[in-house]
């Protein structure tokens, strides 16, 4: 009889693939230990289920499971107060799992439209109420029953009437947060609460809205070691917003990440982030980042990965990288400029991945790039009427990229269309085997639903696999472009 693996190796196995929720759920069903070890993994984060899903009908059925899942785990007592007070749930069987344990990430927000779905399901329960009753069960439940949360959403609208003080556990339950997600604007009280329990924060994401509470900024400054800051949609000029702004100093040395997105902010405040190492800046307006010239001669020793989705003045964004750009691993750049190109060539040798777009008459400059930057591993390709074609591309790629290059992004979207034929494609896998690299390609297409990419030819895909199935080819995979989404 075979022995089976004890679960301490299952679940090792399993966070392994905690990302491929199709493999995870296929092994809830092999046997019960298979079951428990899988679905704690599962439940960890429920919220990742709702945002995979793009077409509406689905999300909602999984809303729904969710959301009577975690009621059939509501405590006896709970379930009476709630039908005391004419929310009828006292029926609903008990759960295989206490799977409210099992969460480690909680939106209260996601919550709030949970219950929302299932009240309007039970017509004759529609009011803010009992709305407000089921939530106070499901946030105690929660709080009693998560030994200790990681993560927590909040927004503007949720967090008013919630006083942690009256659930027992909370204090432990959220004593080592350590991610926190808000908007500006809540309540203040709701921000003086999670001050006086949690210190621990490491990743901060907040989106402003028309205000900031008095309670932000005492927040932040509460925090011990702050590591990565997501600040979004700041337009802000009240004496809070700047307050906020300047709480960061705080976090001088122990602060590794920033991420600015949407926002029209001054920058120099940033220059106090000795330690930086990801700095990404995006922005869908120009003069987004009218104030990156209070950074062109700022020093970031240990500046490792550099993101821009905004216009830039690109003498600005030169001497940034002739200073900070030999230390540079990851650089994403949004707009084609022969001069920017040259200057990464010049400034940044050490880069490994690089996305930026060559024009036309640009083949000398990718040489360039490529004989300067011997340990690029990844570089992208943009398909279109203004860039380089897809042939003269791949042949300078085989000629002269680095020996640990491995990695090739394709992008077509805007109408983009594949002029690659199956011949020409072929060659270049030929020509790609026989060169001196250490590391098997991985071709990477992204495209989105107006586009022509080189895999819908039938001939050429064909080709595809079989290279993969000879061994040539590590990784062939197809994903859809959304705007700015390297930057996440």
């Amino acid at each position: 009889m075979p022995r089976q693996l004890p679960a301490d190796c299952l679940n090792e196995i399993f966070e392994y693939i905690e990302q491929d929720k199709n493999t995870l759920y296929s092994c809830l069903l092999v046997n019960r230990l298979w079951c428990e070890v899988a679905v704690r993994i599962l439940w960890r984060n429920i919220w990742n289920f709702q945002y995979g899903l793009f077409y509406m009908p689905y999300q909602i059925r999984i809303l729904m499971s969710i959301i009577n899942t975690l009621i059939s785990c509501l405590p006896k007592e709970s379930k009476e107060h709630l039908y005391e007070k004419g929310i009828d749930f006292k029926n609903r069987k008990s759960s295989l799992f206490n799977y409210a344990s099992f969460c480690r990430v909680l939106s209260i927000h996601g919550i709030d439209q949970m219950i929302q779905l299932i009240l309007r399901k039970q017509h004759s329960i529609t009011s803010n109420y009992h709305k407000k009753l089921l939530s106070q069960e499901i946030l105690k439940m929660f709080m009693t029953q998560v030994s200790s949360l990681k993560s927590l959403d909040c927004y503007s609208g949720y967090s008013k009437d919630i006083i942690f003080d009256n659930f027992p556990g909370a204090k432990k339950c959220l004593n080592n947060l350590t991610e926190f997600n808000c908007s500006s604007d809540i309540d203040s009280k709701f921000f003086y609460q999670i001050s006086r329990i949690c210190h621990n924060i490491q990743t901060l994401n907040i989106t402003f809205g028309n205000d900031t509470s008095n309670g932000l900024a005492e927040l932040i400054s509460s925090q011990k070691n702050l590591k990565n800051v997501i600040l979004q949609n700041y337009y802000t000029t009240t004496n809070n917003g700047k307050k906020v702004l300047n709480t960061f100093k705080k976090f001088s040395s122990t602060l590794i990440k920033l991420k600015i997105r949407k926002s029209y902010m001054p920058l120099l405040f940033i220059s106090d982030f000795n330690n930086l190492q990801e700095l990404i800046l995006s922005s869908d307006y120009y003069g987004g980042c009218n104030y990156f010239n209070q950074l062109q001669h700022v020093i970031f020793p240990k500046l490792k990965v550099l993101k821009f989705y905004t216009f830039l003045e690109v003498e600005k964004l030169i001497k940034f990288l002739e200073i900070n750009g030999k230390n540079l691993k990851e650089l994403y750049i949004r707009d084609e400029n022969n001069s920017l190109n040259l200057a990464i060539a010049k400034f940044c040798p050490n880069l490994k991945t690089l996305f930026t777009k060559f024009i036309i008459n640009e083949p000398e400059t990718l040489k360039t790039i490529l004989n300067n930057c011997q340990y690029l591993e990844n570089i992208n390709f943009w398909r279109g009427y203004r860039y380089l074609n897809e042939i003269e591309f791949l042949d300078i790629l085989t000629n002269y990229s680095p020996k640990n290059f491995y990695r090739l992004e394709m992008y077509y979207v805007f109408n983009a269309q594949s002029k690659l034929f199956s011949k020409e494609l072929e060659n270049f896998f030929i020509n790609w085997n026989i060169r001196n690299s250490k590391k098997l390609l991985s071709l990477i297409i992204i495209k989105d639903y107006e586009s022509l990419s080189l895999e819908e030819n039938d001939k050429n895909m064909k080709i595809i696999e079989r290279y993969m199935n000879l061994g040539f080819i590590k990784n062939f995979k197809i994903t859809r472009y959304e705007n700015n989404h390297y930057l996440y």
